[in-house]
């Protein structure tokens, strides 16, 4: 089958812009661990101001899908982006933010025979059930890295309401994505507007976090300087960081949106799957987090058991699943 010029466009787009989006958040915590907030309202705000012009034709543009509906889901996209980066405060490193995201077969596993009656084959559930172990794994054993120096008890129940958070955040997106789905049954789908939406109409919600904001605004601003070549200016350098993670997180969450319009199911897993191992590897070898043979397996098992999920791994003796025709 000829793949079109513009999947490979936006598999390029979630290679590349997830990939350096995460190398950017990793090198913006190294400096400021609690600068979540800050990276989360900067991304909103530039998606939604690039909507504002392209999407909505400066608000000309008419809607698919009405507010009201955009209501929980947008409250629900909110919650994710603030708890997924704003747990590296509570002392979770990044290789273990990445693994726990990846699990989100089993949230949606879970939510899928719930609401919508789902039912999986066998080998699915021995999918999830890798996963399961794996991310349990590497969640114990990152637990035994926490500093000597800073591992009381009060410390390794801060980093536990980390991992909690980031958990809830991996529910949170995967009821999401069933009401996404959905809206989408109803109206069509429409993926450029509700990423508008969903970035837009939180923004207000940032007021409450104002002071946050502010006072990690002014510790980049006040951090190490770097002087830019040709140009003769010096800008801090938290500032290029965080700059950088504003345009590669627009580029990643906008091809993500095109490669499920593009894309088969089974290839969107894929090339996510792929750019979840390629950042974990790049995290541990680049920054030099800490990783045992346990983290390891746990990855092993977390990523084999996701592709065993999508069939493109298969138990010995199990026919690949026949494509569902909908009409």
């Amino acid at each position: 089958m000829q793949i079109s010029r513009r999947c490979v466009l936006a598999m390029g787009g979630v290679l590349v812009g997830c990939c350096s989006g995460v190398v950017f958040l990793e090198l913006l915590v190294k400096l400021d661990p609690g600068i979540g907030n800050l990276v989360t309202a900067a991304q909103f705000a530039f998606i939604a101001l690039e909507g504002f012009i392209f999407t909505s034709r400066l608000g000309l543009a008419q809607r698919k899908i009405s507010l009201r509906d955009y209501a929980l889901l947008v409250a629900m996209f909110f919650l994710t982006s603030v708890c997924n980066n704003y747990v590296f405060e509570f002392n979770v490193s990044m290789t273990l933010h990445m693994i726990i995201r990846g699990g989100s077969l089993i949230s949606n596993m879970c939510l899928g025979t719930i609401i919508l009656k789902q039912t999986y084959r066998m080998g699915q559930y021995i999918s999830v059930i890798m996963i399961s172990v794996g991310i349990f794994i590497c969640t114990y054993f990152s637990s035994r890295d926490l500093p000597v120096h800073s591992a009381t008890e009060a410390d390794v129940w801060r980093w536990l309401v980390g991992v909690m958070l980031l958990v809830l955040a991996l529910f949170v997106s995967s009821y999401m994505g069933i009401t996404q789905e959905l809206l989408y049954r109803r109206h069509g789908k429409c993926a450029r507007e509700a990423l508008y939406y969903t970035h837009l109409l939180p923004l207000p919600a940032f007021l409450l976090m104002h002071d946050n904001i502010s006072d990690h605004w002014r510790l980049a601003c006040a951090g190490e300087a770097f002087a830019l070549p040709l140009l003769g200016v010096s800008v801090p350098l938290i500032l290029l960081y965080l700059l950088g993670n504003v345009l590669t997180q627009h580029m990643c969450i906008s091809s993500v949106y095109a490669l499920t319009t593009e894309c088969s199911s089974l290839t969107v897993t894929l090339i996510i799957t792929l750019r979840k191992f390629i950042s974990l590897v790049f995290s541990i070898v680049y920054f030099r987090n800490p990783f045992t043979v346990y983290h390891w397996l746990g990855t092993v098992m977390v990523f084999v058991g996701t592709l065993m999920f999508a069939d493109v791994l298969r138990l010995p003796g199990s026919r690949r699943a026949q494509p569902v025709k909908r009409d």
